[in-house]
């Protein structure tokens, strides 16, 4: 997690132009820079007049991500650094369940999303309907909700998990059969490391398996995310063969057989780091791509190459203007009923600590 601001003075247009240029000048239009910094001054200026704090997950655009975010991280840091902070306001640029959380843990707090529309192919690929079924099929197996779930999934699962905890997670519970939701590559990956098989479940049946074959099982779901699935071993071998000297870096929700052809696997706080502590000089983000641009802008030593038709849909939902509308007209405002709330934060709290 980077603290990047909650400045007692609003910068001018022409500084925060100043800033973007240095860190973008070699890739965005100069018409575009002044444009987003004259956005961005504007929003800066209504966080002190509303008390306001900007939280920016690291798949942001880089001209926001770099002139009015707070705080950037990744969903779980962001929403527990959100309850650290002495604002009325927090404003989530992200997606929902990212906003969802953030409320969960602050329940007090005003949470705004930039964007209605900002949804999740994970999150919205499973319903707390479909988590109840699944605890029916399999009575008094644990289930973990991945991060990116709704809070009615959340309210209903006994504990959470990141990426980065995962594996962590479910050895914890020491359970022949732990229901895992909803990312079936990620599930996939876990089953992998901790040698358990790996049974696959959508609304119209659950994989055959023989209860009796005794090796512990992984219950998960027939959702992927949209961004990290279209990633294959064939831009893995392309890389290789025109940069002998690549890192390649991928994140846990892409396929098995990507995340085992990878130099690293870890979820985007843990590619930050690790191509800030690494003496190697070109890596390839297998991710959403604002991530290798916002990386690119931050560590100018290093040359981070991209898949750039890899973005999400949904995160590119929030953008300056959509979150000027936010702090402007106090929308899209986070709602959660008592009960759910409730519920889906001991599930998070249950959940240890990433460092």
């Amino acid at each position: 997690m980077n603290y990047l601001g909650d400045k007692k003075n609003v910068m001018t247009p022409q500084t925060i132009y100043g800033t973007l240029k240095a860190k973008l000048g070699d890739v965005t239009p100069d018409g575009e820079l002044r444009y987003k910094a004259e956005l961005a001054y504007e929003i800066n200026r209504l966080k002190m007049e509303k008390n306001a704090l900007v939280l920016g997950h690291h798949y942001m655009e880089p001209a926001l991500y770099h002139s009015i975010v707070d705080i950037a991280g990744d969903s779980l840091e962001l929403s527990r650094a959100a309850s650290q902070a002495e604002k009325d306001i927090i404003v989530f640029c992200g997606v929902r369940f990212m906003a969802e959380t953030a409320k969960i843990l602050n329940p007090e707090k005003t949470v705004l999303l930039p964007s209605a529309a900002a949804g999740c192919s994970l999150a919205d690929g499973i319903t707390a309907e479909d988590v109840c079924r699944l605890r029916a099929e399999f009575p008094g197996a644990p289930v973990v909700a991945y991060i990116n779930t709704s809070a009615e999934v959340k309210a209903k699962s006994y504990i959470c998990c990141t990426s980065s905890n995962a594996v962590s997670v479910v050895e914890s519970l020491d359970a022949e059969t732990v229901i895992f939701l909803p990312d079936e590559y990620l599930a996939r990956n876990v089953a992998m490391k901790i040698g358990r098989q790996i049974i696959v479940a959508t609304r119209a049946e659950i994989e055959e398996h023989d209860s009796t074959d005794g090796k512990p099982k992984l219950i998960s779901w027939n959702v992927r995310c949209e961004v990290h699935e279209k990633f294959s071993v064939q831009d893995i071998e392309k890389a290789r063969r025109q940069f002998s000297d690549i890192m390649i870096l991928a994140h846990p929700e892409c396929r098995p057989e990507v995340v085992e052809g990878s130099d690293f696997s870890g979820g985007t706080s843990a590619m930050i780091r690790f191509v800030r502590e690494s003496k190697g000089r070109r890596f390839l983000l297998l991710t959403e791509c604002s991530l290798g641009e916002n990386i690119a802008a931050s560590f100018r030593e290093k040359e981070i190459l991209r898949i750039c038709s890899v973005r999400c849909p949904h995160m590119n939902r929030i953008t300056l203007e959509s979150t000027l509308d936010a702090l402007r007209f106090h929308r899209y405002a986070i709602q959660i009923p008592n009960n759910v709330q409730m519920e889906a934060r001991r599930a998070l709290e249950r959940m240890p600590v990433v460092h």
